[in-house]
């Protein structure tokens, strides 16, 4: 039996603003070999007809669904697949190789806008946080605002530079830096800048970088927001239903996330623990489940003005909500614990190795809590806070309400377990 010949290659060129002239003898070569052409119609049109005589095919919106697509059909020809600057950031090399693997791919990258801006500021790339708000809200911004903090954000188009300058005035970050460079690397390469407070510049060339040397507004009300879990509590709407940031540190401590992990945050109230959760690291995801339509608003604007707006809510009562979700590496309950099947739900849902933990100030939530812990072990703590308070011309102690927190990591052993 005689084995199938391998696919033919797929190429991916990354180009930048100067087009053919900034190519490599390499990429060229690909180009003009490639049967089918695929890419964006403005990165089409940087591709001279003469040397590139392949079929032109461009990508249809939405792009990601249309890959798998488009590769079937022209499966088995020479494709050249057409990418700004370099593919595998923020480019479509990262859908392909998803989609295909990387054994099938021969990727030329390019210089990308981010190098480009780096070397025109003078800012160390490795220093330099990136956004990219191509195809995303300009609200995942915020959670890259510190003071002196260098941010490159990846502009959707001509409108983002304004949409940037309007979310920093919002943050209270208004004395920021804006500057916007457009056409990097091609002869029309092109830069102006101004204050985020002042900023009046009109829509510019739809293909830019926004540089942003980030200055917190003293005066402006919105507070001070720091790296690590236990935000203040004023940094969130809420009527109540409020992991406090004390108890809400410990919690996400006790939660451990790590790159790439998604939470379940069950009863999620205001949202704060699955918003801190996605804050820790960018690959982070949550799902907020919150069975009242009201609070589940809230989440999600406390999602946005947190930078993490892709926060999943879900509106429904746990455990019924919880069915279809994707499995969960570690799942918080802060409320509804005496629903029944809820605890087991949650339980069976995390695979060996996968967190598990659970506040709560009742008597009747603490005895279900203590019989869990004897079962499945783990640690079972109550934290307390007190804060001082007047206490007519002195100063006092008040105590709030006691949690009681258990805390536990599934084994190997206990897989089948609920």
């Amino acid at each position: 039996m005689s084995s199938a010949p391998p696919p033919a290659p797929v190429t991916v060129v990354g180009l930048g603003a100067d087009g053919w002239a900034g190519l490599t003898a390499a990429a060229r070569s690909a180009l003009s070999c490639a049967e089918v052409l695929i890419g964006g119609p403005r990165q089409l049109d940087l591709l001279p007809a003469g040397p590139c005589p392949g079929e032109r095919v461009a990508w249809p919106s939405p792009l990601r669904p249309a890959v798998p697509k488009l590769m079937a059909e022209h499966a088995g020809r020479r494709i050249a697949v057409l990418a700004s600057g370099d593919p595998m950031f923020y480019g479509i090399g990262r859908a392909l190789a998803q989609e295909l693997g990387p054994d099938a791919l021969t990727v030329h990258p390019h210089p990308s806008s981010v190098s480009y801006a780096c070397a025109r500021l003078g800012w160390p790339v490795e220093d330099t946080e990136v956004v990219t708000v191509v195809g995303r809200p300009v609200a995942r911004l915020a959670a890259s605002l510190y003071e002196g903090r260098r941010v490159l954000v990846l502009s959707a188009g001509a409108a983002s530079p304004a949409e940037i300058a309007a979310l920093l005035r919002e943050r209270g970050f208004g004395p920021s830096r804006i500057r916007v460079l457009e056409q990097l690397g091609s002869e029309r390469e092109d830069a102006y800048e101004g204050l985020a407070d002042g900023w009046e510049h009109p829509p510019g060339d739809p293909l830019n970088v926004v540089a942003v040397d980030c200055r917190r507004d003293p005066a402006h009300p919105a507070p001070r927001l720091g790296a690590t879990p236990g935000l203040p509590d004023t940094a969130y709407e809420h009527d109540g239903q409020l992991t406090k940031r004390r108890v809400r540190a410990a919690t996400l401590c006790a939660l451990a996330p790590a790159p790439g992990e998604l939470l379940w945050d069950i009863g999620g109230g205001s949202g704060s623990i699955g918003i801190e959760w996605m804050r820790t690291h960018p690959s982070c995801r949550a799902v907020a489940v919150e069975r009242v339509p009201e609070r589940a608003a809230r989440i999600t604007r406390n999602a946005a003005a947190l930078g993490v707006p892709g926060l999943r809510v879900v509106v429904g009562a746990a455990p019924a909500a919880l069915d279809g979700l994707p499995a969960p590496d570690a799942v918080f309950i802060g409320g509804g614990l005496t629903a029944p099947g809820l605890l087991d739900a949650a339980w069976v849902a995390l695979a060996p190795g996968g967190r598990l933990v659970v506040n709560t100030v009742t008597l009747e939530s603490e005895a279900v809590l203590t019989d869990r812990y004897r079962r499945h072990g783990g640690e079972l703590v109550k934290l307390s806070v007190a804060h001082a308070v007047p206490v007519g011309g002195f100063t006092g102690w008040r105590q709030a309400m006691p949690v009681t927190q258990w805390s536990v990591t599934k084994s190997t052993n206990e897989k089948d377990q609920a």
